[in-house]
């Protein structure tokens, strides 16, 4: 049966860009090959740790929501297990409310980002005509 996830997983401050990039391709390219289907990602940046993991003070958070059989959440978080660079992870079993909260969560999002390029776009200005 196919339901929809949300996972965060938190890696370690020391990664390059690069480094953070394709320990998320990992992630992304595990889910979809294994059937499931990447609805959306979201890079939260490096934020500070709430109390110290294994020493570190910040991390890079990521989310990442999709579709996928039951069965295959163990076999993500295994992955996450054995993966030096991931420091916590959470996966969530998302149900109907929480299905419409995300997907309106993405909506105002897109709109928030839509309208500072719509108020940057110059306004059409009317030539002055002489009478």
């Amino acid at each position: 049966m196919v339901n929809q996830y949300e996972t965060v997983f938190i890696a370690t401050p020391v990664l390059s860009d690069a480094q953070m990039k394709e320990a998320v391709a990992k992630y992304v390219k595990l889910i979809t090959d294994n059937g499931g289907e990447v609805v959306y990602q979201e890079d939260w940046g490096l934020r500070q740790l709430a109390y110290p993991i294994q020493h570190k003070t910040t991390g890079f958070y990521y989310l990442i929501e999709f579709k996928a059989d039951s069965q295959f959440v163990a076999t993500l978080e295994t992955q996450y297990h054995r993966d030096e660079r991931i420091i916590r992870f959470l996966t969530v079993a998302l149900d109907k409310d929480a299905v419409a909260y995300a997907a309106k969560r993405r909506a105002n999002k897109a709109a928030k980002a839509a309208a500072p390029a719509a108020a940057e776009a110059p306004a059409f200005e009317a030539p002055e005509t002489e009478e």
